[in-house]
């Protein structure tokens, strides 16, 4: 698990930062550095002390996607690293720029500040006052590759969880970086699928990316997974997509009473570090979705 005591090495050249919640991985080259997920505005402090720790001002900053939890983070990185080159997926900014997103992602933030410190993390800085996103970023459209050195980054477009989202796959230590392509996973191995921008397109990265065959995942969130334990989160990600999917095109009532149970089966542990308002909505995206796929069946 990613703890305070991070960072720590998972493979040569690939480091575990952030904490237990919100997991930043370091991708150390022989030229260069990247930094892929930015973590929330509470953890930059103990992030930029875990890259001081090894030495390293990194030369990218990778957004995996613009929802708060992977972005407000972004903010205080490039404060401090301003030399450094940002890359985000196409969308990415726009969803973020939303006039109705930004206002949600600045009280998301500040909840988080606050979960984390009553869950035994310290925060750092305060939660920031607003949403800022550069105008000069690396735009990434298709697969793309940066080579630090010995090491490369795949930066891949994904389209189920998010606008704007990114895995990223470091193929000499078959490393993948799946942020929440995979859904939230519990401390019990048990996945909330996350299809909030399409069940089908949800369904269809989790395909390819399991393709890739890696034998270190590295989600966003609950520390990273090694050898097997990889390929059986794919399954159980799957799994669990498809048959939350069965669910709410079967439910016999109303989908405010769906919406209820989901909200109160999945609210639970590390999902507690997001407001109510977040989570119900996001059952209620997973609902439509999944409605949305069902009607579009021939």
């Amino acid at each position: 698990m990613a703890s305070q005591s991070n960072p720590r090495q998972l493979a040569r050249g690939i480091y575990l930062l952030g904490n237990r919640y919100f997991n930043l991985y370091l991708i150390q080259g022989a030229r260069q550095s990247a930094l892929v997920e930015v973590g929330v505005s509470a953890v930059v402090d103990a992030v930029i002390a875990q890259l001081e720790a090894r030495g390293v001002a990194p030369d990218y900053l990778i957004l995996t996607h613009p929802h708060t939890d992977h972005f407000t983070g972004l903010e205080g990185l490039l404060a401090r690293y301003p030399a450094a080159r940002l890359v985000a997926a196409a969308g990415a900014r726009a969803f973020a720029a939303h006039p109705k997103a930004a206002p949600k992602m600045v009280a998301e933030d500040r909840f988080m500040r606050a979960r984390l410190a009553e869950m035994g993390w310290q925060p750092g800085r305060p939660s920031v006052a607003a949403i800022q996103f550069p105008d000069a970023f690396q735009r990434v459209t298709a697969p793309t590759e940066i080579d630090l050195g010995g090491l490369t980054l795949r930066c891949l477009p994904v389209r189920g969880h998010s606008p704007g989202s990114l895995a990223v796959h470091v193929p000499e230590r078959k490393m993948l970086m799946t942020s929440d392509a995979l859904g939230f996973r519990y401390l019990n191995g048990e996945f909330c699928p996350l299809f909030f921008t399409g069940y089908r397109d949800y369904l269809a990265d989790l395909d390819r990316l399991a393709a890739l065959k890696p034998t270190l995942l590295g989600p966003a969130h609950q520390g990273p997974l090694e050898s097997g334990a990889a390929a059986a989160a794919f399954a159980a990600a799957r799994q669990a997509a498809t048959s939350l999917y069965r669910r709410i095109i079967n439910h016999p009532n109303g989908e405010d009473s769906l919406v209820d149970a989901l909200y109160e089966e999945f609210y639970r542990e590390a999902f507690t570090l997001y407001t109510e308002a977040n989570i119900r909505g996001c059952m209620q995206l997973l609902v439509r979705r999944a409605l949305e796929a069902h009607g579009d069946e021939p």
